[in-house]
């Protein structure tokens, strides 16, 4: 695609750094652009927090090392602060999914609200036609269906699609995923090739504004740093016939499919089955209990198709790293599917989501109930 203007997302990671080499190299004007979305020493110090921590994505040291990548190739490079819409549209709602019994994806409401909404009007604000990003999928044009399609990447161990379901038609059609015929030995050695100094640099593995990956200390710290207490979740820890066994410190604490930190002993291992956040309630109950047949998807947005009409067979994944399993969807009302599984799943924990595929198309998505 020669001599079209595009903006590329560079986190200073290596794979958005050769998306932005490679388009340069084949003669696109490339613009480079850096979303500033947390201060990482914001909350350094606080009882619990670490005073600095590696291996997160959107660092200083990953705008320090997107902007030598700009350097080394020869682009304009810019860093666009978005701290203020990050913390409304991801951090605040991370926390107060937490507090009210559910677990969150703090990258997929980053996705939605910020990599392919804001910082493609900031791309189209400056000229450019496209924005490309560094993520393993692949995006293509159906004459026949008149959309947008989104696919699974050739390297299925990468597959970043699951985080990508929200993306709407219009998104689509402005964004390339140069890196979705590629393996992630292949990006490197092209890193290589390049003069990439990041060619080895390691994938980040944490949530940005999350230090140390302990999700609870962060609440404690986030909410002290506003004034604000946190709230009194406690309650008790109940079997599935509702009697009491126990008492919790609050339901933040917890997660569905959860087997340690409970603080009871029986005679076999119990996990979390459900949280009920109106009743400060935690379940638990044997492994067995974990699995279900159904769930529930609201916040629907449908890629493949524009609008299901019956029911259909899919695969549906509910976590990131769950191997999609097979189910039938349907309709249940204007913003809610019904997802039956062939056979039971285990874990489906409010607050993920779940994302239906046909074979490697992405059909779309909603956040589970």
């Amino acid at each position: 695609m020669p001599n079209k203007t595009i903006a590329v997302a560079m986190s200073g990671g290596v794979d958005s750094s050769t998306v932005a080499a490679m388009l340069r190299a084949e003669g696109n004007e490339v613009i480079g652009l850096t979303m500033q979305l947390w201060n990482q020493r914001r909350l350094a110090g606080h009882p619990g927090m670490p005073e600095a921590v590696q291996g997160r994505c959107c660092s200083l040291d990953d705008v320090y090392d997107a902007r030598r990548v700009a350097k080394t190739i020869g682009i304009p490079y810019y860093v666009v602060n978005n701290e203020e819409r990050f913390e409304r549209e991801v951090v605040r709602p991370f926390v107060e999914e937490y507090l009210s019994g559910r677990t969150p994806i703090p990258c997929s409401l980053c996705n939605n609200h910020l990599k392919f909404d804001q910082l493609l009007i900031t791309a189209r604000q400056i000229g450019a036609e496209f924005l490309a990003t560094g993520h393993y999928a692949r995006v293509e044009w159906d004459e026949q269906r008149g959309r947008w399609l989104l696919r699974r990447p050739a390297d299925t161990a990468k597959d970043q699609t699951y985080f990508l379901f929200g993306l709407t038609q219009d998104q689509l059609g402005h964004t390339l995923f140069p890196l979705g015929d590629m393996t992630k030995p292949q990006v490197r050695e092209l890193a290589h090739k390049h003069g990439l100094a990041l060619a080895e640099k390691p994938d980040s593995q944490e949530i940005c504004f999350v230090p140390g990956g302990d999700y609870k200390k962060f609440l404690d710290a986030y909410l002290e740093e506003q004034g604000e207490a946190l709230p009194d979740t406690a309650g008790e820890l109940v079997t599935t016939n509702g009697g009491a066994i126990g008492e919790h410190s609050g339901i933040h604490n917890f997660t569905v499919g959860q087997r340690k930190g409970l603080g009871v002993a029986t005679g076999s291992p119990l996990y979390v089955l459900q949280i009920n956040g109106a009743a400060r309630q935690v379940v638990v109950g044997g492994e067995e209990n974990l699995y279900s047949r159904t769930l529930r998807a609201k916040k629907i947005n449908l890629i493949s198709i524009d609008d299901l009409r019956e029911p259909m067979r899919v695969r549906v994944k509910i976590r990131h790293r769950h191997e999609a399993a097979a189910a039938m969807i349907e309709k249940t009302s204007e913003d809610e599917i019904l997802v039956t599984f062939d056979e039971p799943q285990r874990a489906i924990t409010p607050g993920q989501a779940a994302v239906f595929y046909d074979g490697d198309l992405v059909v779309g998505g909603g956040w589970i109930a």
